[in-house]
């Protein structure tokens, strides 16, 4: 099984001493040298006169933004420690079984728009970079995560097993497993209300989460999405 998550706007705050990220030593190297232009050009990006603008963050993010400058130097810890928010409380990945843990390293992938895919353990430093951000000197992070994450995220797959999307649709645009439609159950909250159904982005976020924590508590590894 493959559990594909989004990242979080929100994180945890850095941690006061550790080592920087090795961009280098993440999962999926294929990705490197796209992670490596895209950390310059976010340096590059929030030092300019129109961060907050090309971040889509507003003013109360400023600090966020200033910090960004500093990606490559801040103390980089586990990814899954990292992204915070609704769905990531509803995981609640540090009260998490031994076995839940270690099916969570190797079944989750967490998709983003800096650095492409990261698995749980990769150690990552906080940062802010929504997905629809118009970075210096870069294209679209859609498009430019399409031409590459389809064939990473299919290889991560493997041969058999269902692929959990657990993404927004955002995410979703930057890149599916490449020719596994068949075996990818993407995960749609709605609410419905006097017969119609309509998203509700908070209780989707939150759900999404509880299914990961159900999917790695139990240990269920189905070969169909049925």
């Amino acid at each position: 099984m493959l559990i594909l998550l989004p990242p979080s706007e929100s994180k945890a705050a850095p941690a006061r001493r550790g080592r920087p990220v090795d961009v280098g030593a993440l999962s999926f190297p294929e990705l490197t040298p796209v992670r490596e232009r895209l950390l310059d050009a976010l340096v590059t990006t929030s030092t300019a006169p129109d961060a907050l603008r090309r971040l889509l963050a507003g003013p109360s993010l400023a600090d966020d933004v200033a910090r960004n400058v500093h990606v490559r130097e801040l103390p980089a810890r586990p990814a899954l420690e990292v992204y915070t928010g609704v769905l990531y409380d509803a995981l609640d990945a540090g009260t998490l079984s031994p076995a839940a843990r270690r099916r969570a390293a190797s079944r989750v992938v967490i998709t983003s728009g800096l650095w492409g895919a990261v698995r749980p353990t990769d150690r990552i430093p906080p940062y802010r970079l929504n997905i629809c951000a118009q970075l210096i000197g870069e294209p679209a992070l859609e498009p430019l995560w399409r031409g590459h994450l389809p064939a990473t995220l299919a290889r991560a797959a493997g041969a058999r097993g269902v692929v959990v999307d657990c993404r927004s649709s955002s995410y979703q645009a930057a890149g599916m497993p490449a020719g596994l439609g068949e075996r990818t159950a993407v995960v749609r909250v709605l609410r419905e209300t006097d017969g119609r159904r309509s998203v509700v982005s908070h209780a989707a976020k939150h759900t999404r989460g509880l299914v990961t924590r159900e999917l790695l508590e139990s240990g269920a590894d189905p070969r169909t999405p049925a």
